[in-house]
């Protein structure tokens, strides 16, 4: 679980830094230019992040149902070795995904009106300056929404549904509270994420329905990086003890005694 954790705190760290620096100096300094570096750069990260975000949260899914479901078996099914062909497999298929746009969109000719009606690189919206003709694009695009998209995000809905199934069985009352407690805070999470991506990348294209693009895009940039720590790490018992032993150490280095 930890070792899963690890790596989507990596992504989170990587997504936002990307983003949203930039997009806070917009919005101090007024200066909304981007080099078209910047930009290639901005939507590598994102496309990677976002995908192995989705393979990430289905490998930790998995993971919870092995651990609650089948206990007995979670040493010989979760081993090392597995956990992180799981983490590598995600990542390999995340930077192939992000490079893969990139490469579409160096290929595109691109109009004299180079104004990205977004707050970041967001494929979309870069498609909709292109002179050149994309339904290629947007044929792969949906067929990726649907390989890391929809396909995990299904297993994730699985993998919670026999959770939820086990934790009925639970005879005591607060075992059941806690699963449940656990189980929602993190299907929170899930729904927020992937329910916005796959509902920005399916649904059929409107002259109307850009704001509604920047609106889905802010969920999944800002809010759910925001709240994946505090679901993740910090309702977890180990993490807060952790952090508490951290602080008494710093303020015993800080503040030592003397004899």
């Amino acid at each position: 679980m930890y070792f899963f954790l690890c790596n989507l705190s990596v992504q989170d760290i990587v997504y936002v830094t990307a983003i949203l620096p930039k997009f806070l100096s917009i919005t101090i300094t007024g200066d909304n230019s981007i080099s078209f570096l910047g930009c290639m750069t901005q939507l590598f990260i994102y496309g990677t992040c976002v995908s192995v975000e989705f393979l990430l949260l289905t490998s930790m899914a998995y993971d919870r149902f092995v651990a609650i479901c089948i206990p007995m078996r979670y040493s010989l099914i979760m081993k090392t070795s597995v956990c992180v062909l799981l983490v590598s497999v995600s990542w390999l298929m995340g930077a192939t995904n992000g490079f893969m746009y990139c490469w579409f969109i160096s290929n595109l000719f691109f109009c004299d009106h180079q104004n990205i009606n977004h707050f970041f690189c967001e494929l979309k919206a870069i498609l909709e300056l292109s002179c050149s003709s994309f339904e290629n694009i947007k044929i792969v695009m949906i067929v990726t929404c649907v390989i890391i998209g929809v396909i995990p995000f299904g297993l994730i809905l699985i993998s919670y549904g026999n959770i939820i199934s086990s934790a009925l069985k639970i005879r005591t009352s607060a075992g059941k509270l806690k699963t449940f407690s656990s189980c929602c805070s993190h299907l929170t999470v899930v729904l927020l994420f992937c329910g916005t991506c796959i509902s920005l990348y399916m649904k059929p294209d409107s002259g109307n329905t850009q704001e509604m693009d920047r609106l889905l895009s802010l969920l999944y940039v800002a809010v759910t990086p925001l709240l994946n720590p505090l679901v993740y790490s910090l309702r977890n018992k180990d993490v807060i003890n952790a952090i508490k032993h951290i602080i008494k150490l710093y303020f015993w280095c800080k503040h030592p005694f003397y004899m």
